[in-house]
């Protein structure tokens, strides 16, 4: 629950969501998203959002309304204590080992111990070997780093009042540089509900060059893994 804990605390500083929803939540929904709406626009929404009266802007607005809901969602997520790091990183293992022999899964098992990469799993399973690598590459990631460079340190109240949509806008870039990059990979997490909480991790996906998308062969994904870690 390390990430979580990052994750809260930094939604907290940034006025994201109120200091009571560390709490039990009754309408839990309607709460978050009133927060998120109400404190404070990124400049690019809120002039989109004083627009949507025109006939113009509607679609663009009816989709910046889905993010600001489906952003709250995955807040509620991380609150009631779901490690969403480590699950969406097993859902993009589950996705580039999906088609993988057991003997693929040796050779890219061997390769990592090679390079002092070392998946604590025993049996070559593939749902096992999915698990013991998203469990390496979480228990390696900085994620408060990655966190405090999307808005930068909290300051005066307009300031911080666009830095919160700012966090929603960087997450809705995040989610559609996603859709076109690794299409398979986003519609598994917007299934999940967590494809506005990507941007918490997509710093190691650039990173880690996972974004480059097409056929990912074992090569590829020794130097991802490899990259993901150190």
């Amino acid at each position: 629950m390390q990430h979580n804990n990052q994750i809260i605390s930094y939604l907290q500083a940034n006025d994201i969501l109120a200091n009571k929803l560390d709490h039990a939540f009754h309408g839990v929904s309607n709460a978050v998203l009133h927060q998120i709406e109400t404190v404070g626009a990124g400049l690019q929404r809120a002039l989109f959002y004083t627009s949507c009266f025109t006939t113009e802007y509607q679609t663009v607005c009816q989709q910046q309304r889905s993010e600001d809901a489906r952003f709250a969602i995955g807040a509620i997520k991380i609150l009631g204590q779901a490690d969403i790091v480590k699950e969406m990183l097993k859902i993009y293992f589950e996705e580039i080992f999906r088609y993988k022999t057991n003997s693929q899964l040796d050779y890219i098992k061997k390769s990592l111990m090679a390079l002092n990469v070392h998946i604590a799993a025993s049996h070559l399973t593939q749902y096992g070997f999915v698990l013991a690598v998203a469990a390496v590459v979480a228990a390696g990631m900085k994620l408060s780093l990655d966190m405090s460079a999307l808005v930068g340190a909290r300051t005066a109240s307009i300031t911080a009042a666009l830095g919160v949509y700012g966090v929603i806008q960087k997450a809705a870039d995040c989610a559609s540089k996603l859709q076109f990059s690794l299409p398979a990979y986003y519609a598994a997490l917007y299934s999940c509900e967590l494809e506005m909480m990507y941007f918490l991790i997509d710093p190691l996906f650039e990173r880690s060059g996972a974004l480059k998308g097409g056929q990912t062969s074992d090569k590829d994904i020794i130097n991802i893994i490899v990259n993901m870690i150190r």
